[in-house]
């Protein structure tokens, strides 16, 4: 019988339902999952910015999802790389994707192995990059607060 391997990759910072949808999706496409926890640094590489959840915790979540048979860190930029560790036989994506300069070079360069890409609804009404907006308005707006608490204080 076939074993299917499949490979989920994400920064998976500021876990959320998005992220949970993919997960769930992936392993019904596969008869094992592997997720695979974007390091520190080459999230940072990629997205400009580090992570707000340092790696060690963000692969215990993933880890701990009951879809996820098993975590990577990933290190280097070239998803190929990875493939040589792994040995996945199917790449899950978000369908944002899907017909970018991204996602074609993906596909171009996973069909020379062999390698399937699907692609998942991506869940637009709750995204890591709109948590992390939140999370820096809210700082924002506390440091505006002490800020005003502290003169006022020295005025009295």
């Amino acid at each position: 019988m076939p074993h299917t391997v499949g490979y989920a990759p994400g920064v998976y910072d500021l876990f959320h339902v998005g992220h949970l949808n993919v997960l769930r999706h992936a392993r019904s496409r596969c008869d094992y999952l592997v997720a695979g926890v974007v390091s520190d640094e080459m999230a940072e590489l990629a997205k400009g910015r580090p992570p707000v959840i340092p790696l060690v915790e963000r692969l215990e979540i993933v880890r701990s999802i009951r879809y996820v048979d098993a975590a990577f860190v990933e290190t280097v930029p070239d998803k190929l790389d990875t493939w040589q560790q792994v040995r996945f036989d199917v790449l899950f994506k978000g369908d944002d994707w899907r017909g970018t300069a991204k996602g074609d070079k993906l596909e171009r360069d996973f069909a020379t192995v062999g390698v399937e890409i699907v692609y998942f609804p991506y869940t637009v009404h709750t995204s890591s990059t709109q948590l992390r907006g939140a999370l820096d308005a809210l700082r924002a707006e506390s440091s505006r607060n002490h800020f005003t608490e502290n003169a006022a204080q020295k005025s009295t």
